[in-house]
């Protein structure tokens, strides 16, 4: 039996909850598949799956740090109105990218609107929040050379090219 290794193709289902119990995510009809050791899924919950194999059941609370970040308060900021130019109607909710001085690219949620101002939060959506997963593993496998040197798996629940 393959147990859960670096460079190791997993496909799991997952129920994910905050911890008011409300349901955020779950896999959908098939499992999500994914390929270990190259950050593809959130480190807090790779690090729980190491080790584990098909069959396998748990549930796995995950801190904001090994999850999506702690909230960052300076992420937030007031952005003129005029660098929005095309958008004609924002409002709060919408996420746009936008790129860092160092070139990165990035999703901001509109927070506020005013005449003159955007107020953007570039905290992740789940940031500061600690993460429950009841996960079951449903297949581990090898991965392919092709997979290792792509970074994602391939297949049902992976990437497609």
């Amino acid at each position: 039996m393959t147990v859960i290794a670096q460079d190791t193709v997993v496909k799991f289902h997952y129920t994910l909850t905050n911890d008011a119990g409300e349901v955020l995510d779950k896999s959908k009809d098939a499992p999500l598949a994914y390929l270990h050791g190259h950050h593809n899924i959130i480190p807090g919950l790779e690090q729980q799956l190491l080790g584990k194999s098909a069959g396998d059941k748990f549930t796995a609370t995950i801190a904001p740090a090994d999850a999506y970040g702690e909230y960052l308060a300076e992420a937030v900021q007031e952005v003129p109105r005029a660098n929005f130019q095309g958008v004609q109607n924002i409002e709060a909710g919408m996420q746009f990218q936008t790129q860092t001085d160092d070139g990165h690219v990035m999703l901001v949620t509109v927070k506020d609107v005013s005449d003159d101002v955007v107020v953007v939060d570039g905290n992740h959506p789940l940031a500061g929040v600690a993460l429950t997963f009841d996960v079951e593993v449903v297949d581990v496998r090898a991965a392919t050379d092709e997979e290792i040197a792509h970074g994602h798996a391939h297949g049902e629940g992976g990437h497609h090219h």
